[in-house]
């Protein structure tokens, strides 16, 4: 694959949120935060919409109002590692993608602050209780599908008018697939708790490496 150099700017902009949007997605993360430490803590067939609700200190009748059943609640959580993952991507200055993503794998999976190995933690615990639940699987993948969907534009932007659009696709693939399999595989162990040392994006990593080799030619 030969990325060309040219690239317009305006295709990955964003338009600016306003305040209420600002406000519902503050409260959407917040939501999920509560039913990923339930549902890590009980079991998601334990765990009640009223008790996510009442953990994240809403209404029954808000919890609702922004999520049609309770493993719905998890989406905003797993979907903001997505988010982060396309704006570096749209962002990043580089134009080769196959040296481009390993970098951008360390800049998601590397823990930098105690915030981030926190976050670390609970997406680890969510991913625990995905494992367990098909409701809660079906959710993980619907984000995952819609994220690789959101990277193909941007690869072919980054990649230049005379790219294969199967190539983009499978770059785009290469790419969510080696972040899913990292942190899948990683939380499936008993290592590493917070990803402090870094195992989630060392096998990321060795995803990427592994699954990219037959785009490099």
């Amino acid at each position: 694959m030969h990325p060309s150099d040219a690239r317009t700017p305006a295709a990955s902009e964003t338009p600016a949120q306003t305040l209420a949007e600002r406000r519902r997605d503050a409260t959407r993360l917040e939501v999920a935060r509560a039913a990923a430490g339930l549902f890590a803590e009980h079991g998601p067939q334990h765990v009640t919409a009223e008790a996510i609700a009442q953990a994240a200190g809403i209404s029954l009748r808000t919890f609702y109002r922004h999520f049609s059943a309770k493993e719905d609640a998890i989406t905003p959580l797993l979907t903001s590692g997505a988010d982060n993952w396309v704006r570096l991507l749209a962002d990043a200055p580089e134009r080769d993608p196959l040296t481009l993503f390993p970098r951008l794998i360390d800049e998601v999976l590397l823990p930098q602050t105690a915030a981030d190995r926190e976050e670390l933690r609970v997406t680890r615990g969510v991913l625990r209780s995905i494992a367990e639940t098909p409701l809660l699987r079906a959710v993980w993948h619907r984000v995952n599908a819609d994220s690789e969907a959101r990277l193909r534009p941007i690869l072919s932007e980054l990649c230049g008018p005379g790219v294969d659009p199967l190539d983009v696709r499978i770059l785009a693939t290469v790419a969510s697939d080696a972040i899913r399999l990292g942190l899948e595989h990683w939380a499936a162990g008993d290592a590493d708790p917070d990803g402090a040392e870094g195992v989630p994006a060392a096998i990321a990593q060795q995803v990427f490496a592994r699954l990219s080799r037959g785009l490099a030619a």
